[in-house]
């Protein structure tokens, strides 16, 4: 696990990169021929995580119910993103990794629930959960290094 944790904030650091190097407006802009930004992309990944971890262990996870809603599979941007959300996204990014970590290692899971992803990757235990996540944030980077060269 822990090489997955370490490839995880990795991965999470170089999200972090694009609240330094990108303005609100760039960071909201959906360039012609896609449908997402920036930002959704990190509000995605968050929230995809949380799901993937958490409620796939039964449990409530660390993000409120509102950005279920917004960041969720299937949703894209719906309005203007505020400075003020982006920083909640910023903090959760970066203070989410250490709590999963910490909950992974009190042995918070107890449970996991088997399931097939959207996609068609079957999840059997946390550990493919955890794997499928640092995947799927490799996805939505490289989303994200597309979008960049149009904002």
């Amino acid at each position: 696990m822990e090489s997955i944790f370490k490839a995880w904030k990795t991965s999470r650091n170089l999200y972090l990169e694009y609240f330094e190097k990108y303005t609100l407006e760039q960071l909201n802009k959906i360039p012609v021929g896609f449908n997402n930004n920036l930002i959704w992309n990190i509000g995605h990944i968050i929230v995809a995580q949380q799901a993937l971890v958490y409620k796939g262990s039964n449990l409530e996870g660390y993000i409120p119910e509102k950005l279920f809603g917004l960041y969720k599979p299937g949703t894209k941007p719906t309005g203007q993103t505020t400075q003020t959300e982006v920083d909640e996204l910023k903090e959760l990014l970066i203070s989410l990794i250490d709590q999963t970590i910490q909950d992974f290692r009190n042995d918070t899971f107890e449970t996991f629930n088997e399931r097939m992803t959207g996609t068609g990757f079957h999840l059997s235990s946390l550990a493919d959960a955890f794997e499928f996540n640092n995947y799927h944030e490799g996805l939505h980077l490289g989303y994200m290094m597309s979008i960049r060269k149009f904002v």
